[in-house]
Formats: structure tokens, C-alpha cells, sequence
């Protein structure tokens, strides 16, 4: 039968070896948390560099595409009659906004609705995106276009960077990935749903194809140097 001497013994060596595992768990959180304090400002460093590139990469592809380039022609054709149709537009539209012609009014049956397509079918249709006064500056687009850029690339290195960061390689598939995705679910709807000329959609599928490559080739670089 243990004695009480030999109880006491046993007790303090149970409490030899919690306090000695405290210390240890101890020491294992201060140095996680010291790496952290230490990894974590290089990290969001690489972070933020790799995403003020890239939106610049974005934003100088995305200028070239459309002033220099000319891969947006198709989107903005030009007619010798814009200055009579602006003035029928303004006479008849009171408002700004995007109108589509034939439809019908707000709150119409679904059986006027059939009966407008119907008669529709075979003939020409418009949508008409309408802009009462004109604003020519083009400070504030700017500003807009490369904070948005900047946000959509630190998302996208947030995003891929979950867990292990992947190769340079995978990093670029997945920005081509990104970039086909974009122009899938936005022009090319727009073509499927609305009738959008297909070649209406081609300079925004090399923009997307393009600035997101270039995007994956600078971030693939970047974020697995040493």
C-alpha cells in the first residue's frame, strides 16, 4: 500500500513535469508568434508590391489596348449620321440610362410581352446606352480604373496564396483561368443573352487573356522569390 511519503513524491513529480510541459507549450507559442511578428510585415510586403505592380500592369495594357491598339474598334463604331441621331435621342428621351428597343413598359403582361417579341422577330433592335451630358474628364476614370485593378490583383494574390503559394507556373494558369472566366460571365453573356455582336467582345477577351497574363507572369515571379 503506498505510503503517504511516496504519494507526496509522486506529486511532485506530476507537477515537475505539468510545469515543465507549461513552460515548454510556453516557449512554443512565443516562438510561432514571434515568427509571425517577424514573417508576416515581409509577407504583406510582397503582398502589396506584387499588387501595386500588377494593377499597373493592368492599367498600361488596358490603356494601349484602347488607344494604341485599337482592340475596341468594334465596340464603338463610328456613323455619319451620329449628330442626327443624338438629336433624335435627345428630343425623345428625357432621361439618361440604357434603353433597349422593342420592349415593353414596365408592369406589361407576360402575354404582351410574347406578343412584342413575336412581332419583333426578324426585325432590328438597339440598345442604347443614353448620356444626357457628357463628361470628358478623364482624371477621376483613371483613378477609379487603377484602384480597381489594385483591388482585384490583391485579391487575386490573397485567393491563391491560401496555404502553400503555388508554383509560377500555376499562379499563371490560374490568372489566364481568371481571365477567361471574366470575359465568359461578362461580354460573352452579353453576346448570349442580349445579342452583342461576337466581335464586339474580342478586344475585351484579349485584354482579359492579356492583362491577366502578364499579371500571372510578374506575380509567379515575385511572390516565390526568395
Amino acid at each position: 500500500m503506498p505510503t503517504k511519503a511516496s504519494a507526496c513524491g509522486a506529486t511532485k513529480v506530476l507537477s515537475g513535469y505539468k510545469s515543465r510541459k507549461k513552460n515548454h507549450f510556453c516557449e512554443t507559442q512565443a516562438n510561432i508568434l514571434s515568427f509571425m511578428l517577424k514573417s508576416k510585415p515581409t509577407i504583406m510586403k510582397k503582398w502589396l508590391i506584387g499588387s501595386l505592380v500588377g494593377a499597373l500592369l493592368v492599367f498600361v495594357w488596358q490603356f494601349l489596348s484602347w488607344t494604341v491598339l485599337h482592340f475596341h474598334y468594334s465596340e464603338s463604331k463610328y456613323t455619319p449620321t451620329q449628330d442626327s441621331i443624338l438629336r433624335n435621342l435627345s428630343s425623345n428621351l428625357k432621361e439618361g440610362g440604357v434603353y433597349m428597343m422593342p420592349t415593353v413598359p414596365p408592369g406589361s403582361s407576360m402575354e404582351t410581352e410574347q406578343e412584342v417579341r413575336k412581332k419583333a422577330n426578324g426585325n432590328p433592335m438597339a440598345m442604347v446606352t443614353y448620356v444626357t451630358s457628357f463628361d470628358n474628364s478623364m482624371t477621376m476614370p483613371m483613378i477609379r480604373g487603377y484602384l480597381i485593378n489594385l483591388f482585384l490583383v490583391f485579391s487575386f494574390i490573397y485567393i491563391i496564396s491560401r496555404g502553400s503559394m503555388p508554383s509560377g507556373m500555376r499562379i499563371f494558369a490560374a490568372a489566364i483561368a481568371l481571365g477567361f472566366f471574366s470575359w465568359l460571365w461578362g461580354p460573352y453573356m452579353s453576346h448570349n443573352w442580349m445579342q452583342l455582336p461576337l466581335e464586339a467582345t474580342h478586344g475585351n477577351l484579349i485584354d482579359d487573356l492579356v492583362a491577366w497574363g502578364l499579371v500571372g507572369i510578374w506575380l509567379g515571379w515575385w511572390l516565390n522569390r526568395k
